[in-house]
């Protein structure tokens, strides 16, 4: 299910993901958190054209800012526990 106002951001079963893609939210910020990666290289890496990456930016500092980054921080953790176990 999309946002009216982000079309290009849709709720998957992976969590807030770029449609048309399998690339979540998640993933663009585990890149722009990591200093080694400007915003147009972690498009690179991710194959995302300007506009989605754009969508996904423009999603994540819109009033949607204090959502993605609580279930980043979810993400994360879940994945530290993973990587303990």
């Amino acid at each position: 299910m999309s946002d009216r106002r982000h079309p290009n951001i849709i709720r998957t079963e992976r969590g807030l993901t770029i449609a048309g893609t399998r690339i979540t939210l998640y993933d663009i910020l585990q890149y722009l958190h990591d200093s080694r990666w400007t915003e147009e290289s972690a498009r690179d890496i991710l194959h995302l054209t300007r506009d989605q990456m754009r969508a996904a930016l423009n999603y994540i500092s819109s009033a949607h800012r204090a959502e993605v980054a609580a279930e980043y921080r979810d993400v994360v953790a879940q994945n530290d526990e993973i990587c303990r176990y």
